[in-house]
């Protein structure tokens, strides 16, 4: 494995076979920009073209795998990725530049995903329909059952190399498909070791692939068909082109969002600005699900804020190394300076920085911003920064009505006491999940999760994601007579 002490580069994971190529990939420390997190290898067309034909090729063992032996595969990984719990958190922070903290919540998350994979292979089943509606159907009942779709391409973003590159190969073993994947180009030594567990798991020869890519290898992979299935995470101008060029096979897409937080006047505001804090910066905000936008009620807005600003100006900057950092850097320079870019139009336009709003290399501190114009990106767009802008409001369907101005619609959170209003926000909200009492960056690994509108099609979380993977099936039988 490349670490910072070892450099030689990581081999692919080419159906079974681990292999290099003359494409060399040096991956970089957002931390330390001029220093490398290792080095791996991009695949080549040819290497492509072997992995899809084995995965086509291993599509006929995997989808009549019994279910026992799917769960075994999936247990030993999630093993194998507990078992290596330091190294690859380790790993982690220094190619993503994830503070340590968090990455081992990662490693861990990524390990509980793999398992609950091999609960839902174990209780994959289907139903018994009556079909004796009318005469003409006396004597029918109808067995429906899911089935493996075909082999699986999958694409990772860098926000979590591990969880989110989890949720489509767990789910892909878990059904019985094959599956190449893709990951991030940013982070990939991440999955490359998790490929050496995946290799010891038991899974069938050439059924995974793991493949660090060009974007033109990429595109072809999204339009091969190959494969049955696309499932897609990162931003909505790289998805929904992918959609349009996927051709026939499914496609599930997750993407971006600009999170709203509503904090009613019944709030409590203690609870709120502690899970608000950790929802803004985690990972400085590059999570999909990150808290950007925060609708206060006029009566404790004051409040919220002096306390928000004192919680925010507590979070440690540093190295993600550090057990003690809060925050370390963005993903790279160009993300730093879009964000600063972002921050200066918004103060142009009459926003005023309660807090922060400078970059430092590829560091951004913990920014609020309040009375920024809603057209303003830092408030239209998805800033994927440790950036939010907060405003007031009186009622709680104008909250609402600001929370769903949006063209995305991922999670929203709303913290409140008053129950009639929780019950608007789950009914109104135009979103995939309202957090009731929590940030709407809360996720565990196997609820539904996906978003409406611009923020992407399907749903994942273990037995939703299984449901695209599947097809269903029935089977009609007739009783002569």
């Amino acid at each position: 494995m490349a670490t910072a002490t070892n450099l030689v580069p990581h081999r692919i994971f080419l159906a079974g076979r681990w292999v290099d190529s003359p494409d060399i990939l040096r991956v970089t420390n957002p931390a330390r920009p001029d220093e490398p997190a290792g080095f791996t290898y991009q695949a080549t067309p040819e290497q492509y073209e072997e992995a899809v034909q084995a995965a086509v090729a291993a599509f006929e063992v995997t989808r009549r795998l019994p279910a026992y032996e799917r769960a075994a595969t999936l247990r030993n990984i999630s093993a194998g990725i507990r078992a290596r719990r330091e190294e690859l958190g380790r790993l982690i922070a220094m190619e993503a530049g994830k503070p340590i903290r968090d990455a081992l919540v990662e490693v861990d998350r990524a390990s509980l995903t793999f398992r609950l994979g091999a609960e839902e292979a174990e209780r994959l089943g289907g139903e018994v329909i009556p079909l004796d509606l009318m005469a003409s159907s006396k004597g029918r009942i109808g067995i429906v059952r899911r089935y493996a779709a075909g082999p699986v391409a999958a694409i990772s973003p860098f926000n979590f190399p591990l969880n989110l590159a989890a949720h489509k190969l767990a789910p892909a073993i878990a059904a019985g498909c094959s599956i190449v994947l893709k990951p991030p180009s940013k982070d990939p030594l991440t999955m490359l070791t998790v490929a050496e567990i995946v290799e010891e798991a038991g899974a069938p020869a050439g059924s995974v692939s793991i493949l660090p890519m060009s974007r033109e290898l990429g595109d072809r992979l999204v339009a091969d068909d190959r494969f049955a299935v696309l499932t897609f995470t990162g931003s909505p101008a790289v998805g929904w082109p992918m959609k349009a060029r996927a051709g026939r096979k499914r496609v599930v897409l997750e993407l971006g969002g600009n999170a709203a937080v509503i904090v009613d006047r019944t709030a409590d505001l203690a609870w709120a600005v502690k899970r608000i804090t950790v929802g803004a910066f985690a990972y400085a905000g590059q999570v999909c699900i990150s808290v950007q936008r925060i609708f206060v009620h006029d009566d404790v807005f004051d409040a919220f804020v002096e306390r928000f600003r004192t919680a925010a100006s507590a979070l440690r900057l540093g190295d993600p190394l550090d057990p003690e950092t809060d925050l370390g850097p963005m993903v790279d320079s160009k993300a730093a300076a879009r964000t600063q870019a972002w921050v200066d139009e918004a103060v142009a336009a009459g926003a005023k920085v309660l807090l922060g709003g400078r970059a430092d290399g590829t560091y951004f501190p913990p920014t609020i911003l309040a009375d920024a114009p809603l057209d303003a990106k830092v408030c239209s767009e998805e800033a994927f920064a440790p950036l939010v802008v907060l405003a007031r409001f009186s009622d709680f369907g104008d909250a609402m009505a600001l929370a769903n101005d949006s063209r995305f619609g991922l999670q929203a959170g709303v913290f409140t006491n008053d129950l009639g209003n929780a019950f608007k926000a789950f009914d109104g909200l135009e979103v995939g999940g309202v957090i009731l009492n929590d940030i709407p960056t809360y996720r565990i690994d196997h609820m539904p999760y996906g978003g409406v509108k611009d923020s992407g099609l399907g749903r994942e979380g273990l037995r939703y994601a299984i449901e695209d993977m599947t097809e269903i099936r029935i089977l009609v039988v007739a009783q002569p007579g």
